[in-house]
């Protein structure tokens, strides 16, 4: 689980409330050391379960508030995060157990079960922005989730091509096998109507699911809510981009350019001032 190339919610931007900016921090830091744990260096799998074994009992020491046998000075500062803001801990588990997944699971057969990993890997750090925030109500949570989600499929669609090379398929097995998709034309980077039709049908799924979480930006108040409306509108942006490839993610990944991220904050400065989302977004969204 990389976390720099999985953002699934504002992270110690310069947009957020000073206050917050530590907090979320070291919450950052916690979830990149767990990452490089699962992801990173030339370990084997079992020292990498090994290791990740360690952390948990760093996050049980911090659970029964004795210090932590590992990660000393993280765990001590976690500790007086999760003190201050009454986090729950519950988060730091499931993205650990995010992380194990992705030790051994290379392959999602269906789209729930993409999905289910999503819960693990990518809907704890937006559970832990909101208890930041004090804004962990259900229905927040639940847009939180979808904008999470949306916004790590989205970096897969992004990175079909850098998965592959690590042997990782994100794609759902069924999905390639409905249109007619081989794993050969993905090691190849073979664009044809099969493949663009795959990626039509996942494109469209995530642009729906993120614009059905988009009401927390206009939720939560102040910077953070123009934060979040940004991170929607970017990965809408981001869809375009794919869209505007004709799918094609192997010769270029798509990026944004200033004249992309200038479009970005053109519509989340349009979404704020209309308090209005959904069909009012699409238009926004439109296609310049």
């Amino acid at each position: 689980m990389n976390v720099d190339q999985h953002e699934n919610f504002p992270i110690a931007s310069v947009l957020l409330p000073k206050a917050l900016r530590a907090p979320v921090g070291i919450i950052y830091q916690v979830v990149r050391t767990a990452a490089d744990i699962a992801d990173e260096g030339d370990w084997s799998a079992a020292e990498r379960h090994a290791r990740l074994a360690d952390f948990r009992a760093g996050l049980d020491a911090l659970a029964q508030r004795r210090a932590a046998p590992v990660h000393a000075l993280l765990f001590g500062k976690l500790a007086g995060v999760v003190a201050q803001y009454k986090l729950p801990l519950e988060p730091f588990y499931e993205l650990l157990d995010g992380c194990a997944q992705d030790i051994d699971t290379y392959r999602y057969e269906d789209r729930a079960a993409l999905v289910d990993y999503c819960r693990r890997s990518a809907h704890p750090v937006g559970h832990l922005m909101l208890h930041l925030i004090g804004a962990a109500t259900p229905r927040n949570l639940a847009d939180a989730d979808a904008i999470c989600t949306a916004s790590q499929l989205i970096s897969f669609w992004l990175d079909v091509a850098a998965d592959w090379k690590r042997q990782r398929v994100y794609l759902p097995q069924a999905d390639l096998r409905r249109f007619g998709v081989t794993e050969a034309q993905i090691a190849n980077g073979v664009a044809d109507d099969a493949w663009r039709a795959l990626m039509a049908h996942e494109v469209a799924f995530v642009r729906d699911m993120l614009v059905r979480g988009a009401p927390l930006g206009l939720r939560v108040p102040g910077r953070l809510g123009f934060e979040l409306c940004g991170a929607v509108h970017a990965g809408l942006r981001f869809l375009e981009r794919i869209e505007r490839a004709d799918y094609d993610v192997f010769r270029e990944r798509p990026v944004l350019n200033a004249f992309d991220w200038c479009v970005v904050a053109a519509r989340t400065v349009a979404m704020q001032l209309s308090r209005r989302v959904g069909v009012a977004a699409r238009s926004i969204e439109g296609n310049a």
